[in-house]
């Protein structure tokens, strides 16, 4: 397949075999890495309890991570599709070169806070001398490691703005699997390899990432590409950096806030101890199964619409948006059966605690309620992030989680305690989605009109 061809069956190829072409390879991937999230959280809760807490209160921090390797993975799979769709190769090329300078500078600054802060990190959310100790320990090592997510998440994106999703569904696959084998020789110290606890899965973390990072480094510089990377003409250039940002800032601020509503439900139920954070530590490890291939959509989605947009056809994109919200219900709808289906049988694959199992059960049934509406937001969403247009995005993300989700949590807590708590995430969910069908809606309108005018 020739390079032109490449990229103009964005705009030609039938829709939903292209999006499905492009999106099945990150929807497997990405379960893959959902059952990564599971399994090394099953493997944590091996060794206790609190060591499954601990790792829940160093969630937040690793979303962090993954807000900045997201974000400005959007914004370059977003600009990078926009200019190969106005048939601007060159310019697309730098904005990789420039991407990847980026990663290994935040690597390097996030991993000398990991060596100096990592236990006053931990020590935020909360007191427990047990559980900072487990908490600092792993982070420490996932921040040192950082750069080793930042190059194959960046580098993912890259591939993904000019269509290729092949190649970053291999990725992933080699992260998580080599992650979820590494996970136990390491914890359990089977074999000759050292018996390392909780340290020993930020180890197995690292190692994988670096392994496939090693990988997509060699076929993204080695590969026959539109994207075509030498560094020897390159020249830093502030614009570039404004245009990954323009739709990676708001992207990647709407990751952190995601980490801060988790932080700040995490100090809610400080109050109820280290089962309640535990609980909701499994909750966010089995949602990832739900939207994980939501978000692989979303790599086959946003391509197809930056291209079509960048091209000057608003006729395609209609058509690309109508199927991806169909799909996108269907794979919630189907989260919300399981969810309310096998709430005990889930939480066991955790830890069978009387009192987590009492605590887990409720707190999977309640939040699932919201699923099925949650598939079509999220394309609404990145709607937004592949037509250049990242703030409304980012304002309805801080509507739900930080303005309706924590004051909802904190009302509910004080009325009707734990039980009650769970139902400020659906609530939100809803009311966010009915702001977000609105906003869509109106922007829209103006793009198109515009489009068809010229």
């Amino acid at each position: 397949m020739t390079q032109s061809i490449q990229s103009n069956r964005l705009g030609t190829e039938p829709i939903v075999p292209l999006l499905f072409k492009l999106a099945i390879p990150s929807i497997l991937s990405m379960f893959i890495q959902a059952l990564y999230n599971v399994v090394d959280s099953v493997f944590v809760a091996k060794i206790s309890e609190d060591a499954l807490a601990a790792l829940s209160l160093a969630f937040p921090i690793q979303m962090v991570l993954i807000a900045i390797g997201v974000g400005t993975g959007i914004g370059t799979s977003s600009l990078i599709s926009r200019l190969l769709g106005a048939g601007n190769n060159k310019r697309a090329s730098s904005v990789a070169e420039h991407v990847l300078c980026i990663a290994v500078f935040y690597g390097i600054f996030i991993g000398i806070c990991g060596i100096f802060f990592s236990k006053h990190f931990i020590s935020i959310f909360t007191n427990d001398p047990t559980l900072i100790d487990y908490g600092s320990c792993y982070i420490k090592i996932i921040l040192i490691g950082s750069t080793s997510l930042f190059l194959p998440m960046i580098s993912n994106n890259i591939l993904r703005g000019e269509g290729n999703t092949f190649i970053p569904m291999i990725t992933m696959l080699i992260g998580s699997i080599l992650n979820i084998i590494l996970d136990p020789l390491f914890i359990f110290g089977y074999g000759f390899f050292p018996k390392l606890g909780i340290e020993g899965a930020a180890i197995a973390t690292v190692l994988s990432r670096i392994i496939s990072g090693t990988f997509i480094l060699l076929v993204l510089f080695k590969g026959n590409h539109q994207i075509k990377l030498t560094f020897r003409d390159f020249s830093f250039d502030l614009s570039i950096i404004k245009g990954i940002y323009q739709v990676g800032f708001p992207a990647m601020t709407m990751q952190i806030l995601a980490s801060f509503m988790i932080a700040g439900f995490n100090a809610i139920l400080s109050s109820y101890g280290g089962t309640a954070i535990a609980a909701l530590g499994i909750y966010f490890r089995l949602q990832s199964f739900v939207f994980m291939p939501v978000f692989g959509l979303n790599q086959g989605y946003m391509p197809i619409i930056g291209y079509n947009y960048g091209h000057n056809n608003p006729e395609r994109m209609k058509k690309t948006m109508k199927f991806a919200f169909i799909i996108a219900f269907v794979f919630t709808f189907l989260g919300f059966l399981l969810l309310q289906v096998f709430p005990k049988e889930l939480i066991k694959m955790f830890n069978d605690s009387p009192k987590l199992l009492e605590i887990g059960t409720n707190a999977l049934k309640t939040i699932s309620l919201a699923f099925p509406i949650i598939g079509p937001a999220i394309i609404g969403s990145t709607t937004f992030q592949a037509i250049g247009k990242g703030l409304p995005s980012l304002i309805l993300s801080f509507c739900r989680q930080i303005i309706l989700l924590l004051p909802l949590a904190f009302i509910f807590v004080k009325i009707g305690g734990l039980h009650l708590i769970w139902y400020s995430f659906p609530i939100s969910e809803i009311i966010s989605a009915v702001l977000m069908v609105f906003w869509l809606n109106k922007t829209l309108k103006k793009v198109f009109l515009k489009m068809h005018s010229i």
